[in-house]
């Protein structure tokens, strides 16, 4: 199986972009989702993660109520909804897709997930 990102862009602070990321080979409900970023030269850095059902949504603090996951289980795929955009967003993001206890809750994604994508670039900028 495979995860595959898409929907990056370059975009004005206060913007918005949706992210999508892709499954394949496997069910993308059956598992939890998460997101984070990296920036060249410093080390990734968690955005958010969605359990598998009943589904939890956890957050850092830097994009509480600005992003926002969510799931298409008829296309396999989920989505990070990024809104009010800033510069310091600026990252390539990364899809990370696991099983395992505490994935989300223990922030495991960046580490011990079982599928990665390769990333999309997101810029914002004036």
């Amino acid at each position: 199986g495979q995860v595959v990102e898409s929907g990056g862009g370059s975009v004005q602070p206060g913007g918005s972009l949706r992210l999508s990321c892709e499954g394949s080979g496997f069910k993308l409900e059956d598992y939890a989702i998460g997101w984070f970023r990296q920036v060249p030269g410093k080390e990734r850095e968690g955005v958010s993660c969605l359990t598998r059902f009943p589904q939890r949504q956890y957050s850092e603090d830097y994009v509480m109520g600005r992003f926002t996951i969510s799931r298409d289980n008829a296309k396999n795929t989920a989505y990070l909804q990024m809104n009010d955009l800033k510069p310091e967003d600026t990252a390539v993001y990364y899809c990370a897709v696991g099983y395992g206890q505490g994935i989300c809750s223990e922030k495991k994604y960046m580490t011990e997930s079982d599928y990665y994508g390769h990333g999309t670039q997101v810029t914002v900028s004036s």
